[in-house]
């Protein structure tokens, strides 16, 4: 089982795909794990190297004691790229993994190529919003959100026809070490990077979910209106957009990172 340890944590993390290829980093959402990918991977593989992991408290990961920041989750990624020799990247985050990418767009311009932002913001909720979860979540356990998250991340028509599927992501959500996702609900409860996001350098994708409720186009376009360089894209899916308009969202990003293959640095 390849692991690397961070910050006193051990990351699980897969990395699979073209050899030859460049390598394309995946960051998971809140309450998932590198599963949430499985749809697009195929896409990704034929042309890439693809490193996957499991966010700190998710997955096969470690739970963190200490509680930590999005910095943190930063550096997780960029101790990942040290791991298997990388000197750069280019990553794709969706949700509390957009907010990760975005934290390396500004804070780690030198290992990276291009970013692909994926239903986020650079403030998701409020400070409200969060403290309410992670008391629900203390109260209840895992297992009554996980049904709850369901219709945030798929639409109506989508969660009706797709019924294994929603068996599937229903129980990776409910094995999520309720520590673990508590520390990362308090890491999104105090990001807020909407006065950095302008410092970002690297070539962007941004994409949302037309029907997302979780971080509506709304967010989305504030990132692309604040970036120096992207591209704006709107599926017909809710938040995890990865899974429910895999082709559309693979073929869009693999346009982004085509587009940048022999020009970027």
């Amino acid at each position: 089982m390849p692991t690397t340890e961070s910050g006193g944590v051990r990351l699980y993390y897969e990395l699979t795909g073209n050899p030859r290829g460049a390598l394309l980093v995946l960051v998971n959402s809140l309450g998932s794990n590198l599963h949430m990918w499985d749809k697009v991977l195929p896409a990704f593989e034929s042309r890439y190297r693809v490193l996957r992991f499991d966010l700190r408290g998710h997955g096969k990961s470690g739970v963190s004691p200490q509680a930590f920041t999005i910095e943190q989750l930063g550096r997780d990624v960029l101790q990942l790229l040290d791991e298997v020799k990388a000197d750069r990247a280019s990553v794709c985050g969706l949700s509390l993994g957009g907010v990760v990418a975005l934290w390396l767009g500004i804070h780690a311009p030198g290992r990276l190529q291009r970013l692909i932002f994926a239903n986020t913001a650079a403030r998701i909720g409020s400070q409200e919003m969060w403290e309410q979860r992670i008391a629900t979540v203390r109260n209840t356990g895992m297992s009554p959100l996980a049904l709850a998250t369901l219709e945030r991340w798929f639409t109506a028509t989508y969660r009706a026809g797709h019924p294994e599927e929603m068996e599937q992501i229903r129980a990776m959500i409910a094995a999520t070490d309720p520590d673990g996702y508590l520390a990362c609900c308090a890491v999104l409860r105090d990001a807020d990077l909407r006065a950095q996001i302008g410092a970002i350098e690297a070539a962007s994708l941004v994409i949302t979910g037309t029907h997302d409720p979780a971080t509506p186009p709304s967010d989305a376009r504030e990132i692309h209106a604040g970036l120096r360089t992207s591209r704006y894209v709107e599926l017909n899916s809710s938040h995890l957009s990865a899974w429910e308009c895999a082709d559309e969202f693979a073929a869009a990003v693999v346009q982004h990172l085509a587009a940048g293959e022999g020009t970027d640095g």
